[in-house]
């Protein structure tokens, strides 16, 4: 088990200009797999024994200038490309995309403000403060069990002023949310050639559409969505062939209620047994070629489904994919929101604090119409200051989704060949794909033992070398 894990991080080496910075990486994700408690970095020290030296190192780490999160990004699509057991259907990954809102009440962290959740648990507030980040995941593993493993995370919302001090005057204002997880998720795409993206129904919109036909004309690397309409969409017929009279041709034809032909086209809705949620489960669809968004009109395949007696209307811009596969493939979309989940649980994902005394205190009171307190930061260094502690938290999180990656990567290659891993349950063991705070937990127990069975391997060396005194002062300089 710790020789896989050690074959999956060699490749990093590369994404570090310096070897003691690479060193530090190992150790972190190592540490985030394992550690018993989320209290920052010094929980990563107590579960490895690491010299107590080791803290201010640690926290530097992540404002390094000898790595970024985008070579961290490219490589992690490399290693998942290549080891990975990925979801194909129709020679064609399935990503899925989503965005995550995090509350922090940081007065001076970088890109928080006040967002706005939509639950049905009365427990969450409707607002908050904090981060929002778009994630950009990808389905793997088999019959047994399906992962989302996460490929990467960015803040997508209230880092515009920062973004935009790298930019030159001429170029555009940094787009929208929607539109930039349509970007994400092409820019996963290139490295598998064609993807389907998975996406909640916040995201059907014309600039979304718009965005990833500018996407399809600029690269060679096709990518089709599949999401969900609201219960009162409206779609267009296609119009006449020849149109009488003068004038120009029109663009649609007749307006269609969706949501009225689950009543008035009953009939005509067929029936079929699809793997969902785990489960075969019988639905009754009805499928069918409209035009869709005002000004567009693009050609869109609409399934409406009817699931134990809940209407839905499932959307897909391949004109190509059967009904029920768009119906199974919808069905997966939700194991993001488990990804999100145990990152959140399991590894403390987000527990980050990083900060910046050169970052405006936060108003919480800011009106609209009022400029934001970035846009009065003229000093270089200040810039600088603030962007490195952007780079902290982006770099922070990028760690731990490759340590989340490699738990469920970890579990899809060791649940049948390690019996340790079964031994968290409440009454019968489970003889299916373990989850992932399952294998952090046996690391948490066996990675002493596991070290000293592979004293050769890199990683042995490389922690055995910060639980020693020697190498520590040494190493936070190189770093």
């Amino acid at each position: 088990m710790l020789k896989y894990v050690n074959e999956l991080l060699l490749p990093f080496r590369s994404c570090f200009s310096r070897q003691a910075t690479f060193e530090w990486f190992v150790v972190l994700v190592i540490g985030f797999m394992l550690r018993s408690d989320h209290l920052g970095v010094t929980s990563v020290i107590r579960d490895l024994s690491l010299n107590g030296g080791c803290y201010e190192t640690l926290i530097h780490f992540f404002r390094s200038s000898a790595w970024s999160p985008s070579s961290l990004r490219r490589m992690w699509l490399q290693v998942v490309r290549q080891s990975a057991p990925l979801l194909v259907i129709q020679d064609r990954v399935v990503l899925v995309g989503d965005g995550m809102k995090q509350a922090k009440e940081g007065r001076r962290m970088p890109g928080v403000k006040k967002l706005h959740q939509e639950s049905e648990n009365v427990s969450k507030g409707n607002y908050i403060f904090g981060h929002l980040f778009g994630a950009i995941g990808i389905l793997v593993g088999d019959s047994r069990k399906w992962f989302c493993l996460p490929l990467f995370m960015n803040l997508q919302d209230g880092v515009q002023t920062i973004l935009g001090w790298k930019k030159a005057d001429n170029e555009p204002e940094p787009p929208s949310h929607v539109v930039q997880m349509i970007e994400q998720g092409f820019e996963a795409a290139k490295g598998f050639g064609q993807a389907l993206l998975l996406l909640d129904r916040y995201f059907l919109s014309v600039p979304a559409l718009k965005r990833l036909q500018a996407c399809h004309l600029a690269s060679e690397a096709r990518m089709h969505l599949v999401t969900k309409a609201k219960s009162n969409v409206v779609a267009y017929e296609r119009p006449a062939a020849k149109k009488p009279g003068r004038g120009r041709p029109a663009k649609k034809g007749k307006a269609v209620k969706l949501k009225e032909w689950f009543t008035t086209r009953a009939a005509d809705f067929q029936t079929a047994t699809v793997p969902l949620y785990g489960k075969e489960e019988k639905v009754q669809f009805l499928c069918l070629d409209l035009l869709w968004g005002q000004g567009l009109y693009q050609e869109l395949r609409f399934v409406l489904v009817v699931h134990q007696g809940r209407p839905s209307i499932l959307v897909s811009t391949d004109l190509t994919l059967a009904a029920t596969d768009i119906i199974r493939l919808y069905g997966y979309r939700f194991k993001i929101e488990c990804t999100f989940r145990e990152m959140k649980q399991v590894i403390g994902a987000f527990g980050y604090r990083f900060w910046s005394k050169s970052m405006p205190k936060l108003n919480r009171f800011l009106k609209k119409e009022e400029a934001h307190p970035l846009k009065a930061v003229k000093d270089e260094q200040d810039r600088q200051r603030i962007q490195r502690t952007l780079q902290a938290i982006e770099g922070f999180v990028m760690c731990q989704c490759i340590a989340m990656g490699l738990l469920q990567l970890v579990s899809l290659h060791f649940s049948g060949r390690t019996p340790g891993l079964f031994f968290r349950y409440l009454r019968t063991p489970s003889h299916a794909v373990v989850s992932e705070a399952t294998v952090a937990a046996y690391l948490r127990k066996s990675i002493f033992r596991l070290f000293v069975q592979n004293p050769h391997l890199s990683i042995t060396k490389i922690i055995k070398s910060k639980q020693e005194n020697t190498h520590v002062e040494h190493d936070s300089l190189a770093s």
